[in-house]
């Protein structure tokens, strides 16, 4: 039986792009460091043509890790979080909860770039620009750590700033927090 976390592959190509807007918007963070790498930038467009029908899951799967591993090239927290929010988005061709992964490490680059501002900032930005389609998949993924079988079980997308950032993105999807 395959994971409540991974969606169907047309609510995977919808948030695709969502979450490829999400790191786009902090990848200046990782390119300013590294301005030759361009494995992060690369996941970000893979994941648009992805999102577009142009590329197929199967495939992308197999390149879903290049992205992230553009981390390590980078020199600061934010830098590094931006690489992982680019890493987390090509992830949604294989599961659909990379998605918030996206969204949560975008955020946490931004937190980090401008502490106190930037990650709420971020937030407010992101539930902005879901539509409806995208609210309507992200909703159908289980609450984070309640499914052990993805990205929002236990583990990585649950601690430091991540863990609540996604919690608030889920919060603000149900009926009464009116995304």
């Amino acid at each position: 039986m395959p994971s409540a976390q991974a969606l169907s592959e047309a609510d995977r190509r919808v948030v695709a792009a969502w979450a490829a807007d999400c790191a786009e918007r902090v990848l200046p963070l990782f390119e300013a460091e590294v301005p030759g790498d361009d494995r992060a930038r690369d996941g970000i467009e893979r994941t648009r043509s992805f999102a577009r029908g142009e590329l197929d899951a199967a495939g992308e799967i197999r390149r879903r890790f290049a992205a992230g591993r553009a981390a390590a090239a980078a020199t600061s927290p934010a830098g590094k979080a931006a690489a992982r929010a680019a890493g987390q988005a090509s992830g949604v061709a294989h599961m659909g909860a990379h998605a918030l992964g996206a969204a949560a490490y975008a955020a946490q680059a931004a937190e980090l770039a401008a502490p106190g501002q930037g990650g709420a900032a971020e937030l407010a930005w992101q539930l902005a620009s879901m539509s409806q389609p995208v609210a309507d998949a992200l909703r159908q993924l289980p609450s984070l750590g309640e499914d052990s079988s993805g990205p929002l079980g236990p583990g990585l997308l649950t601690t430091g700033l991540l863990g609540p950032h996604i919690r608030r993105l889920q919060s603000a999807l149900q009926p009464s927090g009116g995304a």
